[in-house]
């Protein structure tokens, strides 16, 4: 609902809900425990097998953010030391896009997150992969749970994606996360709805490289949100001319604003660092 919500904040409200760390090491996977694959990762997987997708069906691609709330007072090294761990997942097979840094903006939220990490997939299984990978638990372990109060993860299905230039969006782009959580009751003619008038956007404002949503497929990590989206810009100056256009904002926000119960939009902006 990547432009809806320009005025989110003040006609929307929820009551957040917190998950409490450390944990135990047995339960430290915020980000993996309800991933359960059918085989354990293989390290000698090669990068074809796990990219491979059937040509039969249309692309899809796999839609994971991740948004984390550090510290306060966190040492800044400590930080600097999970960004760069973060994205140094990049490297992992399964994974075809990976960038992870602090927010630029936070335009609605119940939750002051600081950071997010964007990744994509060709597959669920792929995503699983990545999840239950020795290197990504170390990261969560190491870098990730001891500097941060909160954690919450999004995933959903897209095939909105145009293959490579699409997949990977260039150092300087501009990103809007838009998730929505839904009134109780609604049925899935709703959340077509929804989705269409999301799918819509690109067309209405110019700017906008391509818009991904879809319908969040693990509630359990999710706070309540249930339907997700993501538009990327080609830069922050075309992220702001959006913003500029409020009535026409406003006309399509008024679409689905009966339907909602809480929305979170956050900015983020793709550094040289992080591609």
């Amino acid at each position: 609902m990547t432009l809806l919500c320009l005025k989110a904040a003040s006609l929307l409200s929820t009551k957040p809900f917190y998950l409490h760390f450390p944990v135990p090491e047995h339960q430290l996977n915020p980000f993996f425990s309800s991933f359960k694959p059918k085989k354990p990762y293989s390290a000698s997987a090669s990068r074809s097998q796990i990219r491979m997708s059937s040509s039969s069906t249309p692309p899809r691609t796999i839609e994971h953010i991740v948004l984390f709330k550090v510290k306060e007072n966190t040492d800044p090294t400590q930080i600097n030391t999970m960004i760069h761990s973060l994205n140094r997942l990049i490297s992992l097979d399964s994974v075809l896009h990976l960038t992870a840094g602090a927010l630029y903006r936070t335009k609605s939220s119940p939750i002051p997150f600081t950071h997010m990490l964007h990744s994509r997939y060709s597959s669920k299984e792929n995503l699983s992969a990545y999840a239950l990978h020795p290197t990504h638990v170390q990261v969560v372990k190491e870098s990730v749970l001891p500097i941060c109060d909160d954690i919450m993860a999004v995933d959903w299905v897209t095939g909105d994606l145009n293959g490579g230039d699409s997949l990977v969006p260039p150092s300087g782009s501009a990103i809007r996360l838009t998730f929505l959580k839904l009134k109780e009751g609604l049925g899935d003619e709703v959340k077509d709805e929804i989705l269409g008038v999301i799918q819509g956007i690109k067309d209405t404002f110019g700017g906008i490289d391509h818009i991904s949503c879809g319908e969040n497929f693990s509630p359990a990590r999710a706070k309540g949100y249930s339907i997700a989206s993501l538009a990327v810009f080609r830069g922050l100056s075309e992220l702001e001319a959006v913003d500029s256009e409020k009535e026409l904002a406003n006309l399509e926000k008024a679409k689905v604003r009966d339907y909602l119960e809480s929305v979170m939009v956050l900015d983020y902006v793709v550094s040289s660092s992080s591609v």
